[in-house]
């Protein structure tokens, strides 16, 4: 039981949307895939954070700074419209945590106030495809 949970957490580190349903695969309890996609889920958000900041500090330690051209304009237009609360929770429901703080880094966000948004999207996420997972099995 003890790598089946272990499993589950580790895909949710990387996909949420591969644990939850490995979870019921594996005839998990509902309560056991939540909290395990939840802990997996939050790890990768913090460790996509540690590493993201690392890994931009190093790629712009021996690069003079540009002025900042406007290559991507319909980016920034959603970026300015919805901000860190929508690369944060959306984002994060949508295609992932770790694919939000990328973004989120490449724009130059507030890491802190992105991480509180991803990690609020990640246990919004794992409520919401559990639920569907349990209720989706119950009709069957």
């Amino acid at each position: 039981m003890f790598l089946k949970v272990l499993t589950v957490a580790g895909l949710a580190t990387f996909e949420i949307y591969a644990a939850i349903p490995a979870g019921f695969a594996f005839g998990l309890s509902p309560w056991t895939i939540f909290f395990a996609s939840v802990t997996g889920g939050l790890v990768g958000v913090f460790v996509a954070t540690f590493l993201g900041d690392r890994i931009k500090k190093f790629i712009y330690k021996n690069k003079p700074q540009k002025e900042s051209t406007n290559k991507h304009p319909v980016l920034h237009k959603i970026w300015n419209k919805y901000g860190i609360i929508g690369l944060g929770f959306f984002g994060t429901m949508s295609v992932g945590a770790p694919v939000s703080i990328a973004v989120g880094t490449g724009l130059n966000a507030n890491l802190k106030k992105l991480l509180i948004w991803c990690c609020i999207g990640v246990m919004c996420r794992c409520v919401l495809f559990t639920l569907i997972g349990f209720y989706g099995l119950k009709l069957f």
